[in-house]
């Protein structure tokens, strides 16, 4: 037999070939600036001076990686940011889920008057003085809590998993009940298994952003042996920039660019890990985002 064919209109047809040609360039946008920093750590000096580095090495040279591992600096903020990475995300975790899993029970009283105050403060904040005095009045400056506890709760986040919550049949958490769980035993028996893709997802978003933090650190650590290893690598890039406003890069000397070559080392080897953490989640990433922000 035969199988029907549907015909698609030439319209449907020239919509189909100019949204693979804008998917192609957003691709493509997003992924230049990452080839042609990898290319550029992995290129010469006299290279990258001359402005012939595109997403491939030219004149292959280590030597930007081998001044990185050399250097005790970049592993002291390499082991900070691994702190503050798993501590924050697991705190972040914990309090989204003690503020969702709430906020979805359906007999919770004044549960709009909650929500109101939740949702508030992502539209008006105190702003960073008031947040410093804050950090500075508790007690909290050069440790680790002046980091993972003013961004421990993204509202944003918690609305997703609150709605995730949401749409789990109450007939479960009613079965439960008769079985005569507790509310502490059927958020963990019952809640919490169901609820690994909006996990995998919530704990992508949160390291992602401990990961990437420096602003914290930048105000709350004065001791440079608690930096993360962003703050290295701003460093790297704030000498280069100082460099150039004052002089120093010439046009000739390809020596003076040694630090755009080790810059881009720097990126590299601290945007890869967390990248490697994407392929393990990705199964659960768009089933966590698509069920947690249906309108309920």
């Amino acid at each position: 037999m035969k199988k029907n064919k549907v015909k698609q209109s030439r319209g449907y047809c020239v919509f189909q070939v100019f949204n693979v040609i804008i998917l192609v360039l957003i691709c493509w946008a997003c992924l230049y600036p990452f080839l042609n920093t990898f290319a550029t750590s992995l290129s010469s000096n006299s290279a990258v001076l001359r402005g012939e580095v595109g997403i491939l090495p030219k004149g292959w040279d280590m030597e930007a990686y081998k001044r990185i591992v050399k250097d005790m600096d970049f592993y002291i903020g390499y082991k900070n940011t691994i702190i503050y990475t798993l501590v924050g995300t697991l705190l972040s975790l914990i309090m989204t889920v003690a503020a969702a899993y709430p906020l979805a029970r359906r007999g919770l009283v004044g549960k709009k008057y909650i929500m109101f105050l939740f949702v508030f403060t992502m539209y008006f904040g105190g702003g960073m003085i008031p947040s410093f005095l804050l950090i500075k009045n508790l007690h909290l400056m050069n440790t680790i809590w002046a980091i993972v506890l003013p961004g421990s709760l993204s509202v944003y986040n918690m609305l997703i998993m609150r709605t995730f919550f949401y749409g789990i049949p109450e007939s479960l958490t009613e079965a439960a009940k008769i079985d005569g769980i507790g509310d502490f035993g059927l958020l963990m028996k019952i809640i919490m298994p169901l609820s690994k893709p909006i996990l995998a997802t919530m704990t992508l978003f949160y390291a992602v952003g401990y990961w990437n933090d420096w602003f914290s650190a930048l105000i709350y650590m004065s001791d440079s042996t608690k930096h993360p290893v962003t703050l290295y690598l701003r460093s790297i890039v704030m000498g280069l920039t100082k460099q150039a406003m004052s002089g120093n890069i010439s046009g000739t000397d390809a020596a003076d660019v040694a630090g755009k070559t080790v810059q881009g080392a720097t990126v590299m080897l601290v945007t890869i890990p967390i990248l490697c953490i994407y392929p393990f989640v990705q199964k659960y990433f768009v089933t966590g985002v698509m069920l947690g922000s249906v309108k309920e």
